[in-house]
């Protein structure tokens, strides 16, 4: 089950990139809230009190924008190129019996031993949309491939999902297997093919205009 914290954010009255960029010069996050029917609302919050809720791995908060007490999803996050500092977050408004769609990373523990016999270990599927409610979104989908032998395959219909989720892809869908190295290609014993030379006719070839020379004498 996804974890909670509470996230306090203040209205924001300034818009546009200029004044988003003077309110992350003050240690400030740009944002909006949306969702229920409602207009976005633009909003702003500390980037040292959004930063702790987002490295708990939280999906799930409990928003109090201006004393207003609301649920909500963290939909969005906007990092710089470096991928240091928070850019832009947008969060989603939610009933807590409302199921929504999100996508969530796959993780895989433990060794596959098709991999200990020489096998290559190969993840198709990284991450899994699925729908669920809001207050069972999970951190991650944790699959143990501890009896992955050489040759098999993991599929979405073999995962395991909070109670009543559905996954969004097909449930054939490889999400890991194990598959066999190619061989390589045997090399030849023979030696090196004898270059051919410009000019110089086939055997064949060469056989028949000795006969016409012949005639000719």
């Amino acid at each position: 089950m996804s974890k909670e914290a509470k996230l306090v954010v203040e209205p924001r009255t300034q818009m546009g990139s200029a004044a988003c960029r003077r309110l992350r010069e003050k240690g400030l996050v740009p944002g909006n809230v949306y969702g229920h029917n409602a207009p976005p609302t633009p909003i702003m919050v500390a980037s040292d009190v959004l930063r702790p809720v987002l490295k708990s791995g939280a999906h799930v908060v409990d928003l109090d924008l201006a004393g207003k007490q609301d649920k909500a999803v963290i939909r969005e996050v906007q990092w710089d190129v470096f991928g240091k500092e928070i850019c832009h977050v947008d969060l989603l408004r939610v009933d807590p019996n409302e199921r929504v769609n999100i996508t969530v990373p796959i993780e895989l523990r433990g060794t596959a031993p098709g991999v200990l016999a020489g096998g290559i270990l190969e993840q198709p599927l990284h991450q899994l949309t699925i729908d669920c409610l809001a207050y069972q979104i999970p951190d991650s989908i944790q699959l143990r491939i501890s009896a992955l032998q050489l040759g098999q395959a993991i599929h979405v219909r073999e995962l395991e999902l909070p109670e009543g989720s559905h996954a969004h892809a097909q449930p054939d869908a490889i999400v890991v297997h194990v598959v066999k190295l190619q061989e390589q290609a045997a090399t030849t014993e023979s030696g090196p093919a004898e270059p051919e030379v410009i000019g110089k006719k086939p055997d064949a070839a060469a056989a028949a205009d000795d006969k016409k020379d012949t005639k000719k004498k």
